[in-house]
């Protein structure tokens, strides 16, 4: 059995009475551990633990420090792959294959991260551009902002979570981490890792417990300068309104559109449609999920990739031949199901899959939908993809767009041009030609419009987001 509580300074608060939290493995339901909740005074001591920090330690620790802290962490993580794989399978049932994939793009944020830290230049600023700038020198330079208080997901517990660390510290800031009470111990492994790497104490602080009681004190404090979310945009927007000036970085859900062309590559758009709707069960916020098809193609599309989805093989996910898992409970199963069958009474036909076992959901294609039904309008975060005809440009271009999310969007053709002008047509963060919505690689600009967030993410636009660039003036005298 796992057992861990907050971490705070250097301290583990496992002691008094308190509430605990189980974590079960939601291949087996079986419970793996248990998290004791932090309550919020010690939100509060974690928070002015992790200001203290800072004003004595982080902000004044030359970038070459800092790169070489998180170069340690990445050689560490390099030797210990197969540790947070199996953690990783363990409690969010991510198949072993896919957590293998997670801790190696772990291992490279840190890389950007460490590389960021040595990038951190402002400018000269020619004064004399102005009237009355003449003998004057001006340079911008950025400076850490202080405490950042980092809230992330269950799906991606080991790389989200690094995608807020790791620019932290490449800045120069301190962070109290709130991880998801489903995987928090993925939080713990990476909190010991960096310690080891040579990370301060207390520059990372971690908090552990349910949101509903947490979030609130942490994200309102005054010594937190920075926010940065990752999750459901219900709970994103309240934060934000929460933060009340505070910087925010807003990462939130989608149901994102992937176009596929009369022209397009249709084996391409097929194994990437497959990676892209069922990756972790389909729960990734850019996970392939209102596929759009030309007539003229539609038939070849729908028919190979049902072949191909019909095929996946769902099972333990440590075995590595599994390639679909248990989503991260049997609720959200459940929750999944039911609005298959509410499509289904709707008018909706099951081309594959549609049954649930426990917290398995087999893969599911649904046809014949239409764009009030949840499968399609909301945010289904589910192994679940929904395939609708069309005939222009400009109908799906208005299809696409129909929606309060806008995250990321494929687009399958041939034809740069058709693909530039979707590219510019489609209201989402990030547009892939050729390629499905889910891909995102660490160091691009990632983050939505619309109800999909704000700001962005990718290692050097979180470390800009994590600074103040600060003007320095000189008069120059005679």
């Amino acid at each position: 059995m796992l057992e861990n509580g907050s971490f705070i300074g250097e301290t583990e608060v496992i002691d008094g009475d308190r509430d605990i939290i189980d974590v079960f493995n939601p291949f087996n339901l079986k419970k793996i551990g248990h998290i004791y909740c932090a309550n919020e005074e010690e939100v509060l001591q974690a928070v002015e633990n992790a200001h203290d920090v800072f004003q004595h330690t982080m902000k004044k620790m030359p970038a070459y420090k800092r790169s070489q802290i998180l170069r340690n962490a990445a050689s560490l993580l390099e030797k210990r792959v197969e540790e947070f794989a199996q953690l990783l399978t363990l409690e969010a049932g991510k198949p072993i294959v896919e957590a293998r994939g997670e801790v190696g793009r772990a291992i490279q944020v840190l890389h950007f991260a460490a590389e960021g830290a040595k990038n951190l230049n402002g400018q000269q600023i020619a004064l004399d551009n102005a009237v009355g700038g003449e003998h004057q020198f001006g340079f911008s330079m950025r400076v850490p902002l202080g405490v950042v208080a980092a809230i992330t997901p269950f799906n991606f517990p080991l790389n989200m979570a690094l995608h807020k660390i790791a620019p932290a510290i490449a800045a120069g800031n301190t962070i109290v981490l709130k991880p998801a009470e489903k995987t928090p111990f993925t939080a713990v492994a990476l909190y010991k890792l960096l310690h080891e790497a040579g990370l301060p104490t207390g520059a990372l602080n971690i908090i552990q417990g349910s949101g509903q009681k947490l979030v609130e004190s942490l994200v309102t404090h005054p010594f937190v300068k920075k926010v940065t979310f990752t999750g459901s945009g219900v709970v994103g927007w309240k934060i934000n309104d929460m933060a009340k000036g505070k910087k925010v970085t807003l990462e939130l859900g989608s149901n994102a559109p992937n176009i596929v062309f009369g022209d397009a590559d249709i084996d391409n758009a097929v194994s990437s449609i497959l990676m892209g709707g069922y990756t972790f069960a389909g729960q990734a916020c850019v996970s392939a999920q209102r596929i759009f098809v030309h007539t003229s193609v539609y038939d070849e599309f729908v028919s190979k990739l049902s072949v191909e989805v019909s095929s996946l093989k769902l099972g333990d996910p440590i075995e590595v031949t599994t390639q679909l898992g248990p989503m991260i409970t049997e609720e959200a199963a459940i929750k999944a199901e039911s609005w298959i069958q509410e499509a289904v009474q709707l008018g909706a036909i099951i081309r594959t899959g549609g049954t649930r076992d426990n917290a398995f959901l087999e893969p599911t294609i649904l046809e014949n939908v239409s764009f009030d039904m949840k499968v399609v309008c909301a945010e289904v975060f589910a192994p679940i993809i929904a395939i609708m005809p069309f005939e222009t440009e400009e109908e799906v271009i208005r299809y696409a767009n129909d929606s309060r999310y806008g995250l990321q969007a494929g687009v399958f053709t041939n034809n740069i041009n058709l693909a530039m002008r979707m590219a510019e047509a489609l209201e989402t963060g990030g547009v892939w030609i050729n390629e499905v919505s889910v891909k995102r690689y660490d160091h691009i600009p990632y983050g939505g419009v619309k109800e999909s967030g704000i700001g962005k993410e990718g290692i050097q636009y979180s470390v800009e987001e994590m600074t103040d660039l600060k003007f320095i003036g000189m008069k120059i005298l005679p």
